[in-house]
């Protein structure tokens, strides 16, 4: 097996060694940038210094700093180590030499901008390299490391050259490394596909709205992507000085901020934490993602867009009570609080809160950007997964949790099973297969002219006169079915109440 030549990759930066699980060839570790350490810190990624000898590309590469605890509890499991030097992807490929390109599948992992790494269990990609793509997984600079704004940073750059949204930079460098070596594993350059979940669906949409990625993929896929505006970058640099201060830097220096140890940054708390979402003003993101694409002025690229059934799971995590924010809508927005009890039966506070939340902050984001894809003039799908595993139906009461479609999508439920006590069903795993095949099928077939996607139900393009939506599942029950004008009331009330309501405090 060491002999198999097709575990020798040449890249342009140099040779690398692989390894075969199954039928599968895996490269993992691969640097895409140089290690964004010492004067590097908080700069543009760097090119890679090319290597002479042959490479091991056996084992993952160093994710960046975090909370370990949390990415175990949330993140989808063990990061493995720590550095700033995290600039790693990793590739799953079939075939090196097949007989016609492979599309390719790009993964960006969500986790809030501050924990999670591409090794994780859930995001392996041997199932879907299976079924005929090359799928690459990557690391990225995490936290105050992979966003950060400073008076003495800003002063580096010419006026209107600045950076702060250094992970969005990573996820540029490691686009523009695909683009000059995927083919070398067999993948196609011209049919790249990003994709990403929570944080990493946040990604996706700022890359459509970044100018630095314009040709570097040609469509996305964007999984429960949150509303939450983006940090105004006056407010970020307020943000920097305070850090400073903290750390008894009262007139800091470029220099003395990057002394500062990595790993003194992920503990900070607020109003100091880093929050889940990019800056906005810097020349990576001129423009804050949800005015782009409330202007329809996004990269023309088709796109997918959806959410879960019970995103609010994820309130608890940000210290957000469902009961008590509808209780304050109550006192302060009481025309809205009318409205909300018009919209939605529920027999509580609680009840409400959740609807409301996984509404505001998640699903109306799909219309927002379905919407303005359709204004844009290129195609766009919308979808909701309300499925919940056979074997934990009692745990999920309120229907999918946020970031529980995962394995689904990414058809990797047998990597979830080690040590569970509820382990997922023939049935589950079937589900997974249709669900994993839309996937698949948008990246090996869409292009701007497409008007369906194929699957066990052909999924239609989203148009305003019919509004389908493609729903995966409804609770308890594996079904795939197509709804008309679905949340249509909600979606266009809360599309203008997105600014006013969506916000962590």
């Amino acid at each position: 097996m060491n002999n198999d030549p097709r575990l020798t990759i040449k890249t342009a930066e140099g040779e690398l060694r692989g390894t075969q699980e199954d039928d599968i060839l895996v490269f993992k570790g691969i640097p895409y940038a140089a290690p964004p350490v010492g004067p590097l810190r908080w700069r543009a990624p760097a090119a890679v210094e090319p290597w002479q000898q042959s490479r091991d590309a056996t084992q993952w590469g160093n994710s960046s700093w975090q909370n370990r605890e949390y990415c175990l509890m949330a993140g989808g499991g063990d990061p493995g180590e720590f550095s700033e030097d995290c600039l790693y992807l990793n590739v799953w490929t079939p075939d090196v030499q097949p007989s016609q390109p492979l599309p390719v599948m790009v993964w960006i992992h969500g986790g809030g901008f501050t924990i999670g790494a591409g090794g994780l269990a859930p995001y392996h990609g041997a199932p879907l390299a299976s079924r005929g793509v090359v799928l690459v997984t990557l690391n990225y600079r995490l936290g105050h490391l992979g966003f950060f704004a400073h008076p003495a940073l800003d002063a580096e750059y010419p006026a209107g050259e600045v950076v702060n949204n250094f992970a969005l930079l990573d996820q540029i460098a490691a686009l523009q490394w695909v683009q000059r070596n995927i083919a070398a594993f067999g993948g196609d350059c011209a049919n790249v596909t990003i994709m990403g979940e929570s944080s990493g669906g946040r990604s996706v949409l700022s890359l459509f709205c970044s100018p630095l990625a314009e040709g570097l993929f040609h469509k996305g896929i964007v999984q429960s992507a949150y509303s939450l505006p983006d940090m105004p970058r006056h407010k970020a640099l307020k943000m920097g000085e305070a850090i400073g201060r903290h750390f008894s830097l009262t007139a800091a220096t470029a220099e003395q901020l990057r002394a500062l140890p990595a790993e003194d940054f992920w503990p900070l708390e607020n109003p100091l934490a880093q929050g889940p979402v990019p800056i906005t003003g810097d020349r990576v993101l001129p423009v804050a993602s949800l005015e782009v694409f409330n202007r329809a002025r996004q990269h023309k690229y088709p796109l997918m867009i959806g959410s879960n059934s019970d995103e609010a799971s994820v309130l608890a995590f940000f210290g957000v009570d469902a009961a008590q924010s509808i209780a304050g809508i109550r006192r302060q927005h009481k025309l809205a609080y009318r409205l909300m009890k018009w919209l939605y039966t529920a027999a509580d506070d609680e009840s409400l809160g959740r609807q409301v939340a996984r509404d505001i902050a998640f699903t109306t984001m799909g219309y927002v950007a379905v919407l303005a894809q359709h204004r844009a003039g290129v195609p766009g799908w919308r979808y909701y997964f309300d499925y919940v595993s056979e074997n934990a139906r009692d745990l999920y009461l309120n229907g999918t949790w946020h970031g529980n479609e995962v394995p689904y999508v990414l058809d990797t439920l047998s990597n979830m099973d080690a040590g569970s006590d509820r382990p997922f069903t023939d049935n589950d795993r079937q589900f997974a297969w249709q669900v994993s095949e839309y996937w698949l099928n948008f990246a090996r077939d869409i292009t701007p002219h497409s008007r369906h996607i194929a699957g066990a139900v052909p999924w239609p393009a989203w148009h305003p006169a019919d509004d389908s939506t493609l729903r995966f599942g409804d609770f308890h029950r594996p079904e795939i079915r197509i709804e008309k004008r679905f949340m249509k009331r909600r979606m266009q009330i809360f599309r203008l109440m997105m600014r006013t309501l969506v916000r962590l405090n």
